[in-house]
């Protein structure tokens, strides 16, 4: 039994391998076809040695018996956005290929709705799985945002940058980790930023045109946040808090400095 588990535990870490393998394989494609220079290809292989790296870390942390169908097509789009990280990389050295760009973003978004369902039908649902999803959506919109802001402005990284100031905010208040009840809208606004991005890429419509359409997905994901920060805030915070004084009580402090400021905490 033990020589079956460390041998699914080997299949599994060989296909991450492979993933990153088929990484590099598109980076010489890419790198062939518009003559990528050096800025698009240190920041493909660092992406595609990053996203390696981190994904065998968690799946020797949870241990999986199979990578599974879902998490394939996922790193399917993992691969994709790196592809679309060398080209806007690139895009700083050299006109970039907006058809290629457009083409490889508007893949990998298409795919977004296809691991979830694949994880539903086939019941592999796991939390590795949902968060592998979330994080390469987030990396996704990330550089979508840095390539659109060449043309329309700074601002538009707000775009990129917010999940992860919230995962930041996160750290410092701990209540924004509660998880937050189903919603439709979330998903819809969540969606709507990779298309808005990838519309605004794609230089089909006039300069207003372009900002109205990022302008729109900045406000719709400004509301969205805002509305689950405030839930949070009514629904998760006061339970965190209530929880502070029933620790403090239970601990023994070590000094009466550490007394007195338990003391105040119970109060």
């Amino acid at each position: 039994m033990a020589l079956n588990n460390t041998y699914e535990a080997r299949l599994v870490q060989q296909e991450t391998a492979v993933g990153a393998g088929v990484q590099v394989l598109l980076l010489a494609l890419l790198g062939t076809a518009i003559g990528m220079g050096p800025a698009g290809w240190l920041v493909g292989l660092a992406f595609a040695i990053a996203t390696w790296a981190v994904l065998s870390r968690a799946l020797h942390r949870t241990r999986p018996r199979s990578f599974g169908a879902a998490n394939r097509v996922t790193l399917g789009r993992a691969i994709l956005v790196g592809g679309v990280t060398a080209l806007v990389a690139d895009s700083f050295e050299s006109s970039p290929p907006v058809t290629l760009l457009v083409g490889l973003t508007a893949v990998a978004l298409i795919l977004d709705g296809v691991d979830g369902k694949v994880a539903r039908k086939t019941g592999t649902s796991t939390a590795l799985g949902a968060r592998f999803d979330m994080e390469v959506d987030a990396f996704l919109i990330l550089v979508l945002s840095v390539y659109v802001s060449t043309r329309l402005g700074p601002w538009v990284l707000l775009i990129g940058g917010m999940r992860y100031a919230f995962v930041a905010a996160a750290k410092v208040a701990p209540w924004l980790n509660a998880p937050l009840p189903h919603s439709m809208a979330r998903k819809t606004v969540a969606a709507m930023q990779g298309i808005c991005l990838l519309l605004a890429g794609a230089d089909l419509l006039p300069y207003l045109a372009d900002l109205g359409v990022v302008l729109l997905a900045l406000g719709s994901l400004v509301w969205s946040f805002g509305r689950d920060v405030r839930w949070l805030w009514r629904h998760a915070r006061p339970a965190a808090l209530a929880a502070v004084p029933a620790a403090a009580a239970e601990r023994v402090p070590d000094s009466a400095e550490e007394l007195e400021l338990l003391e105040l905490a119970v109060r």
